[in-house]
């Protein structure tokens, strides 16, 4: 049998024939263990950018990043764990509603998450708000806190998906990273390695989603979907909207206060609408219910027996964070300076420049730019208006938190030039898109 040689494979990619499963792991543990370079990998990734990969490729693909780090399993919690993962967005704290939500239906979730990069925050981030909160739990501890709580959120481990972590590296500075067989194949491999045999997956798309093409967003839940049917992990996907903000918070401590207000049924409609969707579906994927109705209806029982903020109070306490947050929101970070945008005219909400408003809560603090810098918790915005309302002249749109008088000032004036007003009415936006299932 002829040697794999890496050049034979990137020929094979750039002229749009298909790779076996030894060349994928080969071109994988390769370049993991240091023996193929970097500018051969950033060639391969440059042809699968323009031809892109064979469905049974990409699932190679997969399977060879899963492989080549730890893989995570946990017996002690049973055979089905289902897991969510969203592609990021402008104030999407659905991890904090949707879990505690869905473990009140009596649905166990283990759930790795990371922090947050650029316009979209990390679910770490927002619970690094809460007072002595820990996500640096061990094995046995992670599992306490599952038992105990019926959920628990941690940070990921450092040898989970090695591959991916050099592989993303390069992608970043070759400008390969929209490649959808590559981001497909990234965000499964990180869920699988985790140890998840069920995903519900929330694919954003418009103007504050890293997929602002419908199209493009759809081409990716289908792609992950197909990967988790090819490789036994079944998976569904929505594809939701981002040309709005979720809900009204952005910022970490004033995202935590908005998933406590929609835990106790008094939060954002769109939000809460979301979680119901999502919930629905890892319910059908954990054997719970057998439609997306009958999983809103036993999310909207548990709702209204006061299950949810519950969930979350005991996930607060057994990851050693003060469940008193709850009732006392003052003990969240606090930005000292508070201003509110307010509209210049009359109208219509045409148009909420979601990017802008994801890069103005960075600049006050509330993300970062590079990942090592730090954050300013308490800092942030709510954008209290949605695409369709009708507005006075004066009235308030938007609330801005953040360290000084000077920056909450230019925030505001970038808040107000980011929500378009017109005389002209238009239909509020759908949140729901398109669902893919298999």
């Amino acid at each position: 049998m002829n040697a794999v040689r890496v050049y034979d494979i990137i020929t094979k990619t750039r002229d749009g024939h298909r790779l076996s499963r030894e060349e994928i792991r080969f071109l994988i543990d390769g370049y993991t263990k240091g023996t193929i370079p970097d500018y051969q990998m950033a060639a391969w990734c440059m042809a699968v950018y323009f031809k892109g990969l064979s469905a049974e490729a990409t699932a190679e693909l997969t399977m060879a990043m899963v492989d080549s780090g730890e893989v995570l399993t946990w017996p002690e919690l049973g055979e089905v764990l289902v897991d969510k993962h969203s592609t990021g967005g402008v104030g999407d704290k659905t991890t904090l509603v949707l879990l505690p939500w869905v473990a009140a239906a009596g649905v166990k979730i283990a759930k790795m998450s990371g922090r947050g990069l650029g316009h979209t925050g990390g679910t770490l981030d927002k619970l690094s708000s809460i007072p002595g909160f820990r996500f640096d739990l061990d094995r046995a501890e992670f599992i306490q806190a599952v038992e105990e709580a019926g959920l628990a959120v941690v940070g990921q481990t450092g040898n989970l998906v090695p591959a991916d972590k050099k592989l993303y590296a390069l992608r970043d500075v070759t400008a390969t990273v929209d490649s959808i067989p590559l981001i497909a194949s990234s965000i499964m491999s990180k869920k699988i390695a985790a140890g998840a045999s069920r995903i519900v997956l929330d694919v954003k798309t418009g103007s504050g989603a890293f997929m602002e093409e419908l199209s493009r967003a759809k081409l990716l839940a289908e792609t992950m979907v197909d990967i988790g049917a090819k490789i036994g992990r079944r998976t569904t996907a929505l594809v939701t909207n981002m040309d709005q903000p979720l809900g009204h918070a952005v910022g970490n401590a004033l995202e935590v206060r908005e998933a406590i207000a929609t835990l106790q049924g008094e939060g954002p409609e769109d939000l809460t609408e979301l979680c119901l969707a999502l919930g629905a579906e890892m319910l059908i994927q954990a054997g719970k219910v057998d439609s997306p109705e009958e999983g809103r209806q036993v999310l909207l029982e548990v709702m209204e027996k006061g299950l949810p903020i519950e969930r979350f109070r005991a996930m607060v306490a057994a990851q050693g964070g003060d469940p008193r947050i709850i009732e006392e929101a003052e003990l969240l970070p606090q930005a000292p300076v508070c201003l509110d945008a307010v509209a210049v005219s009359s109208g219509y909400v045409n148009r909420i420049h979601t990017k802008r408003i994801g890069l103005i809560a960075m600049e006050l603090g509330a993300g970062r730019r590079r990942i090592e810098d730090d954050i300013d918790l308490g800092a942030g915005l709510e954008v209290l208006v949605k695409v369709g309302d009708k507005i006075e002249a004066g009235q308030v749109i938007a609330r801005v938190y953040g360290p000084n008088s000077e920056a909450v000032e230019n925030a505001v004036r970038k808040v107000e030039a980011s929500i378009e007003i017109g005389d002209r009415s238009v239909e509020p936006l759908s949140l729901i898109l398109a669902r893919v299932s298999r």
